[in-house]
């Protein structure tokens, strides 16, 4: 077991930009602020998810078919080093100590850890098949991990070395927020079409949350990316084919709108004001900008063959 450590690092200059991985491009689009292209890089084979180290000064890319992480310089956006040897990474959460990455590894059936630093392989925890959503706990202890073949939340304790709890949930769980106060797991389940909430406490499921947008069958609501407000009031879905965003008040758990975007709403990414929402949308190959405010689109920006993540450089 490795020892935590907690940093206390310098933060870059923000640039503003806006990061979108593109899945079938093999490449990286560059937004401006204000939305415009500034450029594509091209990165490796099947670019998907993707993190800020602690310090914001380097992003991490998951290579699914390259089986590596890449990671980049955050200004510069060149190839800084690799670690090697992962297989077919898809997403990951980076421990509160800065130092250790928690992989899905979506064709082993595994979730392993790295240290971003050396590239060593620290651990492995075995999954259902096909893991994606990778979400730790502020404290660093617990990590859950979504199996979406198995319809399983994995709980693993980071401390005790071990995973302690496998959860049913809905069916093909993708992705996850948490509640600011670490008390609610919020889990999509993309073909229930709803959001499944999971007490952290007693890692038992406590309610759900179901979408439908106007026009739209049940079977074309497909849930994926989610985000969360800083204090908790407001959370954001992703919904697939239905090519919509639903809002959602968090307190309640009640949807309060939502937001036509573009061809399967994917990835998100909100700006440290929480004023605007970035779309990924897979199939019309383009990036919604969301004002948070008026709740309405702002304009939809080209990018990269099927975008699947969005970062954020404002923090």
């Amino acid at each position: 077991m490795v020892a935590t450590i907690f940093l206390s690092l310098p933060l870059t200059a923000k640039t503003g930009d806006v990061i979108v991985a593109n899945e079938r491009g093999n490449s990286l689009t560059i937004l401006s602020p204000d939305a415009e292209v500034i450029e594509e890089i091209p990165v490796c084979a099947r670019p998907r998810g993707m993190h800020f180290s602690a310090d914001r000064s380097e992003f991490f890319v998951a290579c699914a078919d390259d089986d590596m992480i890449a990671i980049y310089g955050t200004e510069s956006r060149r190839l800084l080093r690799r670690i090697r040897g992962v297989s077919a990474p898809e997403t990951f959460d980076l421990h509160p100590d800065g130092r250790r990455l928690i992989v899905s590894n979506e064709e082993d059936a595994l979730a392993t850890v790295y240290d971003i630093q050396t590239g060593e392989l620290l651990a492995e925890y075995e999954t259902g098949e096909e893991p994606e959503g990778v979400q730790v706990t502020p404290d660093g202890r617990l990590v859950f991990v979504a199996s979406e073949a198995a319809n399983l939340v994995h709980v693993i304790d980071l401390e005790a070395d071990e995973v302690i709890a496998d959860i049913l949930v809905d069916t093909r769980p993708r992705r996850f927020a948490l509640t600011p106060d670490g008390k609610e797991l919020w889990v999509s389940a993309e073909l229930a079409g709803m959001v499944n909430i999971i007490d952290v406490d007693t890692l038992k499921l406590v309610a759900d949350i179901r979408f439908l947008p106007t026009g739209f069958r049940p079977d074309q609501v497909t849930p994926v990316d989610l985000r969360m407000t800083a204090d908790g009031t407001r959370a954001y879905a992703a919904l697939g084919r239905a090519n919509h965003v639903a809002v959602i008040d968090v307190p309640s758990r009640k949807v309060i709108e939502y937001v036509l975007v573009g061809n399967r709403a994917w990835g998100l990414g909100l700006t440290a004001d929480e004023k605007t929402l970035y779309v990924a949308n897979g199939l019309s190959d383009d990036v919604t900008v969301i004002d948070t405010d008026r709740l309405k689109p702002l304009k939809t920006v080209p990018v990269g063959r099927v975008p699947y993540g969005v970062l954020v450089d404002d923090q």
